[in-house]
């Protein structure tokens, strides 16, 4: 069998810019979700939020979901709501639309992608051009290996766009099987891969990602959506986990070969 490069990134996050470049020198790229930029922590003047309601309110909602006043940031946000002039969900979607139009077309030939927990999967397949293949809870063959997705985020105070039960989250793990590459945006749930060290806090990671991991051994298990994790990669058993890494801030990706 012929070795294969895969370019993977995850966490895009508006980097129109670098991701056109992500897919150089490899067979393929892999994205893992999160193309939209709502709001950027570390600058909070970018991002649909800052332009909508601009900086001062984007500092503040930061600080006070930073401090887990999530009540807070949600009276906040539906005070900033109420004086838009435009209602929320066609402010969102317009804006959402704007930014997938240039990072669906940034994406080389062939494209690999599944959601992201702030993503809006109805509108991908208005985007999603040729070459680009669109996968969630499903596999696909890349080079004689065999790939699974798993896209969204698992429910919390946040209330991201995609966030889903954790039945129906493991349902589509389950629908997978054995592969060799398991791919997902958020991580299995292991402490140290769920850790979040700049605000200090743990995200959701996916248990039904564990249990798949330790029962059908997968070679790697490819995530994103922790931005600075505590730990970028661990074995489970003999599955190489790796967190491969917030694209919005580095503009690399992470390379894959086998």
């Amino acid at each position: 069998m012929r070795g294969i490069r895969v370019n993977v990134v995850s966490d895009v996050h508006g980097n129109a810019k670098d991701l056109a470049m992500a897919g150089d020198g490899a067979d393929a790229l892999i994205c893992l979700g999160d193309l939209v930029l709502f709001l950027d922590y570390a600058d909070h003047s970018r991002g649909i939020f800052p332009d909508l309601f601009g900086v001062e309110n984007a500092d503040l909602i930061v600080e006070l979901r930073t401090a887990r006043r999530y009540d807070a940031a949600r009276e906040l946000g539906r005070r900033l709501w109420a004086e838009l002039e435009t209602d929320r969900e066609t402010a969102i979607e317009s804006a959402v639309r704007r930014q997938y139009a240039e990072l669906f077309a940034a994406f080389p030939t062939p494209t690999y992608a599944t959601y992201g927990n702030v993503d809006m999967p109805t509108l991908w397949p208005e985007y999603a051009r040729p070459g680009t293949t669109v996968l969630d809870g499903e596999r696909i063959e890349i080079g004689g290996r065999v790939f699974g997705f798993v896209g969204g985020g698992l429910r919390t105070p946040m209330r991201t766009p995609y966030e889903i039960s954790d039945e129906e989250f493991a349902a589509k793990v389950e629908a997978l099987g054995e592969v060799d590459v398991l791919c997902s945006h958020i991580p299995p749930d292991v402490p140290e891969l769920t850790y979040d060290t700049v605000p200090r806090r743990f995200e959701r990671g996916s248990r039904a990602l564990l249990e798949a991991i330790r029962r059908t051994r997968p070679q790697y298990a490819l995530f994103g959506h922790v931005h600075q994790p505590l730990a970028r990669r661990m074995r489970i058993g003999s599955t190489e986990c790796v967190n491969v890494g917030h694209f919005a801030s580095t503009g690399r990706p992470w390379t894959l070969e086998l």
